[in-house]
């Protein structure tokens, strides 16, 4: 494809929106030319709009971009969406309605029957929802989904298991950074010197999505994969980067080193087809006792990979080992881009270009 996809990203002024504009500057695919936010931002130029949060300065193409409604037509091929989950279920619905194809950061949609909830390392086969959707619905739109910011990170991390052994049953305590609260987020005082044991409705996304992830495209549908799954969910005092501690029973036996061999011999369809976004090693194994850490570890594979480490066996389940992941980078607008990389290269995008 000689000409760059279009496109637009709805939720702009966020810190996932600006995520978006960073890791889409200079993309070989896409060039952001629409930009969507609330009232309060539109009719400005997205300079005037947005205070820029991330490290580095904004990037020069998108300062003059006009901020506009989340609403058709924006001028752009398809849409990222960072919208909160209160306004994203019928804005993202009447883009796809509109001809749009709408690759989602947000939460309403994930659990759609016939949406998919997508990792590309783990489960490119549900790209066949698309057209479960489109003939259900009748769009030339569609909706596609990446999953909770620490789900991503817990799905990577069970899938190589999964594949080769089964995996029956998954306990998951995870720590996660305070940009996942988003911009303010959790206030300073409330953060200092403190653990929050409580994340409203992430408990609940991880056990859903993570079934929806592991299961299996079977006649337009997905199976939920059989796996019992407890999750506890805690904010601690990181700026990013998700950790989760993990435990799982097998479904079959594995020796530690087979299990450790399945999570570092990782590959899979991104690395296959060489997506731009796709690490190169989706899955990093680290045998230091300490590893993996959030400032350590957190920007590895430029944020697009998986860390796991204190692979072990476990007292009351099969084994245990910690994995941690960047959550605004993997488990936000670059799993989204990802996502729309293996659309392009599916046909999806090319497909449903609008000029």
């Amino acid at each position: 494809m000689n000409e760059k996809v279009r496109v637009g990203i709805l939720g702009a002024t966020g810190v996932v929106g600006q995520r978006f504009i960073q890791l889409l500057e200079n993309h070989p695919q896409f060039q952001v030319t629409a930009l969507a936010a609330s009232d309060r931002s539109q009719a400005r130029t997205y300079a005037e709009a947005c205070v820029w949060r991330l490290p580095g300065e904004m990037p020069e193409p998108v300062k003059r971009i006009v901020v506009q409604a989340p609403s058709p037509p924006l001028d752009c091929d398809f849409v990222f969406s960072s919208l909160p989950g209160e306004i994203a279920k019928d804005v993202e619905e009447f883009f796809a309605r509109a001809g749009y194809p709408v690759i989602s950061n947000s939460s309403p949609h994930r659990m759609g029957a016939d949406v998919p909830l997508l990792i590309p390392e783990v489960n490119s086969e549900h790209l066949a929802l698309i057209d479960t959707q489109r003939a259900k619905r009748g769009d030339r739109g569609f909706i596609v989904t990446n999953p909770n910011c620490s789900a991503i990170v817990i799905v990577m991390a069970l899938a190589p298991l999964h594949a080769k052994f089964g995996v029956s049953s998954c306990v998951v305590t995870t720590m996660q950074a305070l940009s996942g609260a988003g911009y303010p987020g959790v206030a300073s005082l409330d953060a200092t010197d403190n653990v929050i044991p409580f994340i409203g409705g992430e408990e609940e996304k991880i056990e859903a999505e993570t079934l929806k992830l592991l299961g299996r495209f079977n006649a337009g549908a997905i199976d939920a994969a059989k796996i019992k799954m407890s999750a506890q969910c805690n904010r601690v005092n990181v700026s990013d980067g998700h950790m989760a501690s993990i435990r799982v029973r097998l479904a079959q036996p594995a020796s530690l080193d087979r299990v450790r061999e399945a999570l570092a011999s990782f590959m899979s369809v991104p690395q296959e087809l060489n997506l731009h976004s796709a690490p190169r090693k989706p899955i990093i194994v680290r045998d230091e006792a300490d590893r993996p850490q959030p400032r350590l570890d957190r920007d590895a594979g430029q944020g697009m990979s998986v860390t796991v480490g204190r692979i072990t066996t476990d007292n009351v389940l099969d084994y245990r080992f910690v994995a941690l992941g960047h959550n605004t980078i993997r488990g936000a607008a670059g799993a989204a881009i990802l996502n729309a990389e293996l659309l392009v290269a599916r046909g999806y995008l090319r497909q449903n270009r609008l000029r």
